[in-house]
């Protein structure tokens, strides 16, 4: 029988190519710390590396604090066969702009980056290069190795928005240092796997899940919202996301505080099912902050328990306990 020493390290999967801030994130995901990393070029490329079991995990960027939800990353989540998030990682962003040896600030016309990058770049670009076009790139760090890879008079673009590691990586000289729009943005990336149950609650969790709305009528949403609210589960993110079958039809992707097993989110993902034709749970896991939430009167999990035992009694035609 084998030693638990002797199986194979787990293999990560990242949005590449390295010098990426996901690459930062895969470094800090939690029980991962001496997993075998490789670099994909998309994030579909790493999910479906999980999917296909080429990955035991992958670490993907789903939102940022300046330009919200990464859409590709949740429409990615949203469709396909199921996966599940494990954990968050949160990475402070800064960038600099990154140029080949010798070109001057005036020389730059246009500015290659990842498209999250350059919206939180954006005022920065219009007031230091007010006459420069922005190039979408895979990734931060793919602009600034296709900047440097590039033949002179042949590159797509002349500056690169990317990490300081991928600058240096590239051979490329910084111009420019922290350029942001927003000092201490964050993004946020999520580790998945193949479907799996939830870790333990920590008591300072989050649950994210995909609900479709059963149709295109006034309330629809509300009545969504409501089983949240009704609830006192607070939602830290909502998104919508264009189901593509026809004009008006929605589905939403939802963060929440909380784990499945508490009592008041198991009910808020039971009254989803009820409303919502379909709702695709991606999982709970501990928050990166470590922040608890705070339950408004009337809706801790004691609460529901509470409720739930005197409901109980009543059905067993006994008396039941005050309080």
């Amino acid at each position: 029988m084998s030693s638990p020493d002797s199986r194979p390290p787990l293999r990560v999967v990242y949005l590449g190519p390295s010098g990426t801030f996901t690459e930062l994130a895969a470094t800090r995901a939690p029980g991962a710390e001496d997993a075998e990393r490789v670099a994909v070029p998309s994030v579909d490329a790493a999910l479906a590396a999980v999917r296909a079991g080429e990955a035991d995990l992958a670490v993907v960027p789903i939102e940022n604090s300046v330009e919200g939800g990464v859409t590709s990353t949740l429409d990615a989540l949203g469709a396909g066969r199921p996966l599940s998030i494990r954990a968050e990682v949160l990475v402070t962003v800064a960038f600099v702009l990154a140029v080949r040896p010798g070109t001057r600030l005036v020389d730059v016309t246009r500015v290659g980056s990842h498209p999250h990058a350059l919206a939180q770049c954006r005022g920065w670009v219009a007031q230091h290069l007010p006459a420069a076009t922005t190039v979408p790139a895979l990734s931060t760090a793919a602009a600034a190795q296709a900047l440097a890879a590039s033949a002179p008079g042949a590159a797509p673009y002349d500056a690169a928005l990317c990490a300081a590691p991928a600058a240096a990586a590239a051979g490329l000289e910084v111009l420019a240092e922290d350029v942001a729009d927003n000092a201490g943005a964050v993004t946020r990336f999520v580790v998945v796997s193949r479907p799996a149950p939830p870790p333990s609650p920590t008591g300072a969790d989050k649950t994210t899940v995909v609900a479709h709305l059963a149709e295109d009528r006034s309330g629809a949403l509300l009545e969504l919202l409501e089983q949240f609210a009704t609830r006192g589960v607070n939602l830290t993110r909502i998104e919508s996301r264009p189901i593509g079958t026809a004009m008006g039809r929605y589905t939403f992707s939802l963060d929440c505080e909380g784990h499945i097993a508490d009592p008041r989110v198991g009910e808020a993902l039971m009254g989803l099912h009820r409303v919502c034709p379909q709702v695709r749970y991606l999982g709970s896991y501990p928050r990166a902050d470590g922040l608890a939430p705070l339950a408004p009167a009337g809706t801790a999990d004691a609460d529901f328990t509470a409720a739930r035992s005197w409901l109980g009694e009543l059905l067993d035609a006994g008396e039941p306990r005050r309080g």
